[in-house]
């Protein structure tokens, strides 16, 4: 036998167990387990073949006794994953890397959404980016350098935040207004040894909480890279309400659908026979929306074409504003047509950070060498986030033209 069926075999007994013991519901899940190969997201020096498919955590990150990382046991990676109740059209926003694998089951529960892992650690952040290229998960998949308690409140609302490590009650604050409307948070929430796993549901500006079970996990925050991190602890205590019927009440209504319905057996064919929601595509878009984003996106390739040519920061802000009334725009297709937003938006946020950062050097004691050097360096990172957008926006073009012969 060989180890990818050694591999595979184990993957369905594992999956039979979760299935059995009621803790894998979700038939979307199933077949992101079958589909994501947990041994593509651990370097083989790490690869235990007895541990890989046993519901245990799997190491895959080490630098010493007080400093290694796991990727969560199966179980509770369903039930993380079942609790933030995934439509096929969600933003996530994940805090701690966890090598990629959670993130790319999320990715087959919500293809049409964007993901952001974030984390502290640039080796890991680099691991799993890594991963994630190596396995064709880059595309919606982003993996960003930066304190996770942070959040990314420039592009939210977020459909569902999850928290992969232990945290503090009042570190969830500054994320919980991240949320969109009937936007989920599920957290190990608690200090020390044990925490309690809580799901925390944003219904305007109310926030309801259901505690489920007891867990152990590591800090999400081991070691900190960044020299210029702080934590975020200025913000205003947060009343959450302990309503655990309202967030199950609310969230079984996105849930049921995909719950329940599975009848497991293990023949050769059997996920070919676990049949999934008919998904709305292209097809359901009108003539004139399909125009609409058509116009919107090449406006912004248009401007972003005036940005290459521009040095002036003034006019560089006008082509941006442009950009940005476009996205906003464009907002109105998203759960119709899967545009990338989020990725469009990130890259606006960093040409507006080097503008700002090339108008700071006007206030800045340098001479005319130094000046000019440094300006030089702004921008021709802009111009590299430039670039980027508009790959993003002619592979989004041309995929609107070929489908739709435009």
């Amino acid at each position: 036998m060989s180890m990818k069926d050694f591999y595979k075999n184990r993957k369905k007994k594992l999956i039979d167990a979760l299935v059995r013991n009621e803790i894998l519901k979700d038939k979307r899940l199933i077949d992101a387990f079958m589909e994501v190969n947990l041994e593509d997201f651990i370097d083989r020096r790490y690869v235990n073949p007895i541990n890989l498919y046993a519901d245990v955590p799997n190491l895959f990150y080490f630098k010493n006794e007080q400093n290694y990382r796991t990727i969560s046991a199966p179980h509770m990676i369903s039930i993380m994953l079942q609790g933030l109740a995934l439509e096929e059209d969600d933003d996530l926003l994940i805090l701690g890397a966890k090598s990629g694998y959670i993130a790319a089951l999320a990715h087959k529960l919500a293809p049409k959404g964007e993901i952001y892992i974030l984390e502290a650690n640039a080796e890991i952040a680099k691991i799993t980016e890594n991963n994630l290229k190596k396995t064709k998960n880059d595309e919606r998949i982003n993996v960003i350098v930066k304190n996770p308690l942070e959040g990314m409140p420039e592009l939210s609302p977020w459909q569902k935040i999850l928290v992969t490590g232990a945290i503090e009650q009042d570190r969830i604050y500054p994320l919980l207004w991240q949320l969109d409307n009937e936007g989920v948070l599920y957290a190990p929430i608690g200090k020390e040894y044990i925490q309690i796993y809580t799901q925390i549901m944003r219904i305007r500006d109310d926030f309801y909480g259901k505690k489920q079970l007891q867990v152990r996990f590591t800090p999400l925050m081991t070691q900190l890279e960044l020299d210029e991190l702080e934590l975020i602890t200025d913000f205003n205590e947060v009343k959450i309400i302990d309503d655990p019927q309202k967030v199950e009440n609310t969230l079984e209504k996105k849930q049921e659908k995909y719950m329940n319905k599975i009848n497991i057996k293990y023949a050769p064919n059997i996920f070919d026979d676990i049949s999934l929601e008919e998904e709305e595509g292209i097809e359901t878009l009108t003539t004139n929306q399909l125009a609409n984003i058509v116009s919107d996106l090449e406006e912004i390739k248009s401007q972003l074409n005036n940005l290459k040519k521009s040095k002036e920061i003034r006019s560089c802000f006008l082509c941006i504003d442009e950009i940005e009334k476009r996205i906003e725009h464009l907002k109105l297709y998203k759960k119709i047509f899967d545009i990338g937003l989020k990725k469009l938006q990130y890259h606006v946020n960093q040409i507006i950070g080097y503008n700002l950062n090339r108008k700071d050097l006007e206030n800045q004691d340098l001479t005319e060498t130094e000046f000019l050097e440094k300006e030089k360096e702004i921008f021709q990172k802009q111009l590299e986030s430039v670039s980027v957008l508009q790959d993003l926006v002619n592979k989004e073009l041309k995929r609107l033209k070929k489908l739709k012969n435009l």
